[in-house]
């Protein structure tokens, strides 16, 4: 089988694999190659601890959709290199025709697994063999990227010890799958008007506003509207909505998923919200659809995509397929541009494309407004994406479910990136801002995707 040689990859990440090598063990393999192949620690830091732009940084409010506008200016001349190996967590989950899990992996990378170090997970997809910490940017600026508080109790031995990037906006997949088990429930519908109105103000939250469900959740699921997802968690507190889900989470085995902190006044979140992507991966898996039994929970009940409705999950996947921000592991809205790199071979939503051909993502001049016509990528598109992203200034990420168009390679699967590379981090080799819109995340992750993709189109 002939190797594929594109631009950013090295040989590692190039070498073929037979899909007949295809398994688990081999899945993993690939994964920690290309992640020790992409180089995460040849990066610029542009807020450095200890500068006077780390300490702008850490008085702004905090963002979830991009850079704010008020954000202190990133002064080039203060940047340095960044000072040790990035948290960068990814799984991909092999699926069958019928959604069924054949195969995953784990890599977990951290200044103490700076090649990345294999999860072992058991047949339910499933590990105790990570401590898991909760994100403190502090703690990995000065204490080695090692975390101090556990976000699953009794991990005291586990041989992999590590602190788990803050997820960002994809927190809002966990928002959606509660809000649309209240919809099963019947005791909310998608068609009803919802009066928001907090009782605290909030930098992340707006003010009162008056939509239907549906639109909150359009809002919140394709241009990652804060306010959207703000409405939809205060929704869940007036129907005891949260507290169920967190345990509904454990309840099924997913213990990293924990929608904690939120606030009833006004629905904001808080940073002790976690998802690992082993957890996110299985999530989507029962969104997609899984035939059967997807896996055992602890409490020996089978995990079945019945927890939510034909329906909603049908409506779920269709909102993650409209996602107007495709510039992590996919990159078509940047068709055309020299920077960043192709990601997955994505066929984007119709929906953000104009009469000239170019993407606008709810009409954002700054951030949402991209400059060529996409039509050659979408031309020559192999998969449809349905995902969510995340970002904050330490936070970058990306989760979704591929899927292969019709004539194009076979492949389905899904594949979840966390890290803590956000827009206070640059690749060495992004224009200027001048020579082109900024691109404000590392296009690494566009060179995981793409990577990623070409090993599972040979399974």
């Amino acid at each position: 089988m002939a190797s594929v040689v594109t631009p950013g990859m090295s040989p590692a990440m190039a070498q073929p694999t037979p899909a007949a090598k295809h398994s688990s063990a081999a899945l993993a393999k690939r994964l920690q190659a290309t992640m020790a192949g992409l180089d995460f620690g040849d990066l610029v830091d542009t807020a450095p601890p200890g500068s006077a732009q780390a300490r702008a940084l850490a008085a702004q409010p905090e963002s979830e959709s991009g850079r704010p506008p008020n954000a202190p200016a990133l002064n080039a001349a203060a940047a340095t290199t960044i000072h040790q190996q990035p948290q960068v967590d990814v799984s991909v989950i092999e699926l069958d025709k019928k959604g069924r899990p054949v195969s995953s992996g784990t890599v977990l990378m951290s200044p103490q697994y700076k090649d990345g170090v294999v999860v072992p997970v058991d047949k339910n997809l499933r590990t105790t063999a990570v401590r898991y910490r909760l994100w403190d940017n502090d703690q990995w600026d000065a204490n080695n990227g090692q975390g101090t508080t556990d976000t699953v109790p009794g991990r005291d031995n586990a041989p992999i010890d590590y602190m788990e990037p803050y997820p960002a906006s994809i927190v809002k997949l966990m928002v959606g799958f509660g809000i649309l088990q209240l919809v099963d429930k019947g005791t909310i519908t998608l068609d009803e008007t919802y009066a928001y109105t907090p009782t605290k103000p909030s930098d992340r939250c707006e003010g009162a506003t008056t939509r239907t469900i549906g639109e909150y959740f359009d809002r919140m699921i394709t241009i990652s509207d804060n306010g959207a997802t703000c409405s939809l968690i205060k929704v869940m507190h007036e129907h005891g909505g949260v507290d169920w889900l967190n345990q509904q989470f454990q309840d099924l085995g997913l213990d990293m998923l924990q929608l904690k902190g939120t606030d009833p006044a006004n629905g904001d979140w808080s940073p002790q919200v976690t998802m690992s992507s082993l957890d996110t991966a299985k999530l989507l898996m029962l969104i997609n659809g899984v035939s059967g039994k997807a896996w055992t929970a602890p409490n020996g009940k089978p995990v079945t995509s019945a927890i939510l409705s034909k329906s909603s999950r049908e409506y779920f996947r269709k909102e993650l397929g409209d996602q107007g921000w495709n510039n992590v592991l996919s990159t078509t809205n940047y068709c055309g541009y020299t920077y960043p790199t192709q990601g997955m071979p994505q066929r984007i939503s119709s929906r953000w494309i104009g009469p000239d051909g170019t993407v606008t993502v709810n009409d954002d001049p700054t951030d949402g407004k991209y400059q060529y016509p996409v039509k050659p990528c979408q031309d020559a598109a192999q998969v449809t994406f349905a995902h969510k992203t995340g970002l904050t200034a330490v936070a970058a990420g990306d989760a979704g479910i591929v899927h292969s168009l019709p004539g194009k390679k076979k492949r389905d699967y899904i594949i979840v990136a966390f890290s803590n590379l956000g827009w206070r981090y640059k690749d060495t080799n992004r224009p200027n801002p001048g020579v082109q819109p900024a691109v404000n995340r590392t296009e690494k992750f566009a060179k995981l995707g793409r990577t990623i993709d070409q090993y599972e189109a040979q399974r």
